[in-house]
């Protein structure tokens, strides 16, 4: 079995970010340029042909070189180049290669959504085992063999192997003191921002006058957007709507969020945790469904109703969070059956 990379989830998430950000960085680009092309006599470079060729440079820097730098930088360049690359999907799911095809906004949110599912997944397995940590902590010992490492980095690995055997910690430790030491590089002022995104993202899903607002919301807006759909049937709007099925498809989504919402509401009372667990449910419902058929009809329109999302779900999952522990700690301690481990210690009774 291949030997699992301890950053691997990382190095998926700045792959998902880079794309996510190139893709919108692109459309904004060329609605604002009004949409030029890059050649002339009856030749148009696409940029899905950059996309292409940037993540072959981020495959090559991750072949080429050790460590867990090149492997970021070759992440976020081959994130960048994906997204160029699935740009441009339109093109290449029509006949007449259309990159304003509608559904192509759901498409390429859709792929993103998978890529996030799959980085959860793989954060969520990391539990290594005691071979694939000591692997990883003699991948980072070597990676810092140039330069040398930090005090940081040389506690990380010793964290790595430790309860690997005396012979491998040993091992370890030799290894370590043959690497030369390194300071730590200075603060760069954008580590700066996203601490301080960091903290104030953390105070506000810690507040819990948010909690009712975001329960009402939660409410509130699927069940209107259920009712702006029926209201806009009766009076005829709808016949004017080309994408059909992706409307249909965002009216059963707000209809599964609205039902969900409102048991959720109706078990606040007697089950907070359960309550918060249904909304928690809602948003994800909303976020791998609903947002996939609003961004087919609303195109990129819909990412501010995607950030809307998100920031209700980190302050639901935090309140969930808070709401288990809570329960956990409150929760009676049973004692061990001292019969039935006498009796598992003695053996079956005759």
């Amino acid at each position: 079995m291949p030997t699992r990379a301890l950053d691997a989830a990382a190095y998926l998430q700045a792959f998902v970010l880079s794309g996510v950000v190139t893709v919108l960085a692109t459309r904004a680009y060329l609605q604002a340029t009004g949409y030029p092309q890059l050649g002339g006599g009856g030749l148009h470079i696409a940029h899905v042909l950059w996309g292409g060729l940037l993540m072959a440079v981020g495959l090559g820097v991750a072949f080429v070189f050790l460590g867990g730098g090149p492997r970021t930088a070759g992440a976020i360049v081959g994130g960048v180049g994906f997204g160029l690359f699935i740009d441009e999907v339109g093109k290449f799911v029509t006949t007449r290669t259309d990159y304003f095809y509608a559904p192509a906004a759901g498409i390429i949110y859709g792929v993103f959504a998978l890529l996030v599912i799959l980085t959860q997944a793989v954060r969520g397995r990391t539990r290594l085992t005691t071979a694939e940590r000591t692997a990883n902590a003699l991948d980072l010992v070597l990676s810092g063999l140039p330069g040398g490492l930090t005090d940081r980095r040389r506690v990380a690995v010793l964290r790595l192997v430790q309860g690997t055997g005396p012979t491998t910690e040993g091992a370890i430790v030799r290894l370590l003191d043959a690497v030369p030491r390194r300071e730590p590089p200075p603060v760069r002022f954008w580590q700066r921002w996203a601490a301080l995104g960091r903290r104030t993202a953390a105070w506000l899903v810690a507040r819990r006058w948010l909690v009712w607002p975001v329960v009402v919301y939660l409410v509130v807006e699927p069940v209107v957007t259920v009712a702006a759909v029926v209201v806009d049937g009766v009076t005829g709007r709808l016949d004017q709507q080309r994408e059909w099925g992706a409307v249909l498809g965002t009216s059963i989504a707000a209809l599964v969020t609205a039902v969900l919402s409102i048991r959720a509401a109706i078990r606040l009372r007697g089950d907070r945790t359960g309550a918060f667990r249904l909304f928690k449910l809602a948003l994800l419902v909303d976020l791998l469904f609903g947002q996939l058929f609003n961004f087919t009809v609303n195109q990129f329109g819909a990412v501010s109703a995607l950030v809307v999302d998100l920031l209700l779900l980190g302050v639901v999952t935090a309140e969930h969070r808070r709401l288990c522990r809570q329960e956990a700690r409150s929760a009676p301690w049973t004692p061990p059956d001292s019969t039935a481990d006498k009796g598992d210690a003695d053996g079956p009774a005759e």
